[in-house]
């Protein structure tokens, strides 16, 4: 059986801004392209939520129960509870990820 893919409010965020920033600097072609490939990546995670890896940037603090997959150069970061799978983060890996995970995830 699936699991339920849910995003949190601040990755629904993340997906919207980062929509809106590829419409205007790029395309909106090409942010639809973005969008559908992410979406792919989630529908993966509904059949096979245990395909990505731990962020090392957890990994080094010793924090295991987040994982992530990527759609280059974006970064999808999740955590598995029960039967969902909850997004969490959507980021540019160029982004100073350290910084932002311990804000989104360990600050919370």
């Amino acid at each position: 059986m699936p699991f339920g893919v849910l995003l949190t409010r601040d990755a629904a965020r993340d997906l919207n801004e980062l929509y809106d920033y590829i419409a205007l600097h790029d395309s909106p072609r090409k942010a639809d392209h973005v969008l559908s490939e992410i979406e792919k990546v989630f529908s993966t995670l509904s059949e096979f939520p245990g395909r990505g890896v731990c962020p090392e940037e957890l990994l080094s603090l010793g924090i295991r129960e987040y994982r992530e997959v990527f759609f280059k150069p974006y970064r999808i970061v999740y955590r598995v509870m029960e039967k969902n799978v909850y997004v969490l983060l959507i980021a540019d890996g160029h982004r100073d990820m350290q910084s932002l995970l311990q804000r989104r995830l360990l600050d919370a």
